[in-house]
């Protein structure tokens, strides 16, 4: 597995490729020291993997555009505290699994192959927490998303609103008129609810899965798109 290791100590990220050196099933193509590092190497870089080191704290709300922009890539948190609610804050914010502070590299290792095999390992009271968690967000806002759910465009454009761009710089991006971008935004919060585009990045970031639609051919997407310009 091909793994990007970030954490702000480079004594810690030396040391971490010192000790995958002795597991050839993992190789770390590059070491980011700030998240903007770590965005660009996420550009350049294939990988199955981010090892993120939570340890010196982390900004939740860019791990959640991260987890948006590159849903390819798995993201580990690295140093976690292992009780529930922080457990829960990672699961919301995008980490697919963690490595507790007391893990040792062995369990290191097998939590990166449990990853990419899509297994969590966890203690019973997290893994009880986490089901309690899905429950309730089941009864709430999931529940109200499926049943009005996004176009393909839509989800584009929603997920763009999650980056934070605005109807002009979605419209560049999905090389559409920024009239039309404002047509997908209105049915985007009449659908999910939401009386704000603020409201809007808030729950894209905390309901990721929001975006991941299958995708449209391109010429439906144009005649959609001529729908909602009206033309």
């Amino acid at each position: 597995m091909d793994i990007i290791v970030f954490t702000p100590v480079r004594l810690f990220a030396d040391g971490l490729a010192a000790c995958f050196c002795g597991h050839p099933e993992i190789t770390v193509r590059g070491t980011a020291r700030d998240l903007e590092d770590l965005r660009q190497l996420l550009r350049t870089t294939h990988v199955d993997l981010a090892l993120i080191d939570v340890t010196p704290g982390v900004d939740l709300d860019q791990i959640r555009c991260l987890a948006s922009e590159y849903p390819d890539v798995a993201l580990i948190a690295l140093g976690l505290i292992e009780q529930r609610q922080q457990v829960i804050n990672c699961g919301r914010a995008g980490f697919v699994s963690y490595v507790a502070r007391d893990a040792s590299v062995e369990l290191l290792c097998q939590a990166l192959a449990n990853a990419v095999a899509g297994r969590l390992a966890c203690p019973a009271d997290i893994s009880g927490g986490l089901l309690r968690a899905l429950f309730r967000v089941n009864e709430g806002t999931v529940s109200s998303d499926l049943d009005r759910s996004l176009t393909s465009r839509e989800s584009e454009v929603l997920q763009h609103i999650g980056r934070g761009l605005s109807n002009k710089e979605i419209a560049r991006e999905l090389a559409i008129s920024v009239a039309t971008v404002k047509h997908h935004v209105h049915n985007i919060l009449d659908k999910l609810r939401l009386s704000r585009r603020a409201e809007a990045m808030r729950r894209v970031r905390e309901a990721p899965w929001l975006i991941a639609v299958p995708a449209m051919p391109v010429g439906s997407r144009r005649v959609a798109d001529r729908k909602a310009s009206g033309s």
